[in-house]
C-alpha cells in the first residue's frame, strides 16, 4: 500500500493551476494526478513524493488535503490487463471504491485502486501477488 494525496478544491478557474504551483513550490514531484468534479468542487488525487509533507504544506496554504492509503499495482499494458486485475478482486468479493491508471515506459501500466474496506486491503494485496501481479511500494514509483 502507498500513500496518496487527496485535495478538495473549490471549482473555480485557475484553482488547479494554483494547487500544482503550490506543490511545485514545495519541491514535491508528482507522479500521477486525476480529478473528479462536481459543479461545486473537485477531488484531486495525486501520487507524489512525500505525500505527508505535501499535505502539511498545503494545509498551511489553506487547502483541504489528506493522505489516503491506496494500492499501486503493476499490470501488463495490454487489452484486458485491468480486467484481469479487477477479476481477482471480484472473485474475492473485495469492492473497489475508485481507481485510475497511468502508463509507464514499456509494456507495463500502474493501476491505483482504493479498496473500499481497509481491513480487506492486505487480503487483496496477498491474492493479487499470488495471482502474478506486482503490488508496488512508494520506492518502486
Amino acid at each position: 500500500m502507498i500513500d496518496q494525496l487527496t485535495v478538495f478544491l473549490e471549482n473555480s478557474e485557475g484553482r488547479l493551476a494554483k494547487l500544482c504551483r503550490a506543490i511545485a513550490d514545495a519541491g514535491i514531484d508528482m507522479k500521477a494526478l486525476t480529478i473528479a468534479d462536481t459543479p461545486e468542487y473537485g477531488v484531486v488525487r495525486i501520487i507524489c513524493d512525500e505525500p505527508e509533507r505535501a499535505r502539511d504544506y498545503l494545509d498551511e496554504k489553506g487547502y483541504r488535503a489528506m493522505v489516503t492509503k491506496v494500492a499501486a499495482i503493476e499490470v501488463p499494458n495490454k487489452p484486458g490487463g485491468l480486467a484481469d486485475l479487477l477479476g481477482v478482486l471480484d472473485d474475492l468479493d473485495i469492492p473497489v471504491e475508485y481507481g485510475y491508471c497511468f502508463s509507464t515506459a514499456g509494456d507495463r501500466a500502474i493501476d491505483i485502486l482504493k479498496i473500499r474496506i481497509p481491513s480487506e486491503a492486505s487480503k487483496a494485496v496477498f491474492k493479487l501477488e499470488e495471482s502474478g501481479f506486482r503490488v508496488l511500494t512508494a520506492a518502486d514509483l
